[in-house]
């Protein structure tokens, strides 16, 4: 007991040094984004868990300023894709281009191969060039013409969706949107958020530009810590009970979601919820989980893993609706 004792006090000390780069982080944020912590802190999960992050809400709620200004807060690569109906796949991970003075073709990259990626507003982009992203995402390579090219580490995809307009759009399928391991609904300012944001942003003048305040290597570095955080058995069976419950909810006698479920979370959603679970209790300078860490972050994880029925949509039931059910019942450890 005392050795584990130990154990846990050396981590929280690694820890404590891995993680100084957070308030950093934070401080170069708040010069330009106001209010939206849980968004941040969604994109700091997802960049220590090498986790990609789809962020959903209407315009105008700093969605693409809050990852653009994240990516220049840390000395790394940056792309911004703008997404639109007349992308091409090539346009996204590269193509060949014929070389006329020696005949040959030669590889030109795409601005797939960067660190961090803001896929801006997404669904606008038609299947195929979703489909070249993802697979990229997934794999972690890119194959232009025969060859095949390692994407950089790390390498973050942070997209952007607007869930209003319908027209022009194409939607991300269930299958598709599974290899995102968060899925953040931003929501409006409160009314000093507002009164804020006008009183800083209603002039001529742009802000004065953000600067580098933490490396590529010392996000790796904390990566490794985020695996060492411990999480304790009864911890990791409370996220299996949540997984299961959302694919057969009688067996945890929550009956009334039963008929509501038409797909459960994939196994992707078990790993997803450790792995961001391990990362919050990182940001909270903490070297285990608790129930509540899962709790923080089970919403973000799964609300785009569980497939609802049509008479769940006839009722306007929401996938929000089902997790607070599910964890309303689920016995926390």
């Amino acid at each position: 007991m005392n050795q584990k004792n130990a154990d846990m006090e050396a981590l929280t000390i690694k820890i404590e040094s891995a993680s100084r780069f957070i308030n950093d982080i934070y401080t170069e944020l708040d010069k330009v984004i106001i209010g939206q912590k849980t968004m941040i802190n969604r994109l700091l999960i997802g960049l220590l868990s090498d986790g990609h992050v789809l962020l959903e809400g209407v315009p105008g709620l700093a969605k693409t300023l809050a990852v653009s200004s994240l990516a220049r807060a840390i000395n790394t690569g940056f792309q911004r894709i703008q997404f639109t109906p007349d992308l091409l796949p090539a346009d996204l991970i590269g193509t060949l281009v014929f070389n006329q003075k020696t005949g040959e073709f030669t590889v030109r990259k795409g601005p797939v191969f960067s660190n961090i990626i803001l896929a801006d507003e997404i669904n606008r982009s038609p299947a195929k060039v979703q489909s070249a992203l993802l697979e990229a995402m997934q794999e972690r390579q890119v194959t232009i013409g025969e060859e095949t090219f390692r994407l950089n580490d790390p390498f973050l995809v942070l997209a952007t969706q607007n869930p209003v307009e319908q027209e022009g759009t194409y939607p991300l399928p269930e299958a598709q949107v599974d290899r995102f391991m968060l899925k953040i609904k931003i929501d409006y300012p409160s009314e000093v958020e507002e009164m804020e944001i006008m009183r800083r942003m209603a002039r001529t003048d742009k802000p004065a530009p953000l600067n580098p305040v933490v490396s590529t290597d010392d996000i790796l570095k904390a990566r490794l810590v985020v695996n060492d955080i411990y999480m304790d058995e009864k911890v990791e069976q409370y996220i299996i009970d949540i997984i299961m419950a959302t694919r057969n909810p009688t067996r945890y006698n929550i009956h009334k979601v039963n008929e509501l479920i038409d797909y459960g979370a994939s196994p992707r959603g078990s790993i997803n919820l450790n792995l961001a679970s391990r990362a919050h209790a990182f940001i909270q300078y903490r070297a285990y989980v608790t129930p509540e860490d899962i709790r923080a972050v089970a919403y973000d994880v799964l609300r785009h893993r569980i497939v609802l029925t049509y008479e769940a949509e006839a009722e306007e039931i929401q996938t929000e609706d089902i997790i607070e059910i599910i964890l309303s019942h689920i016995q926390v450890p």
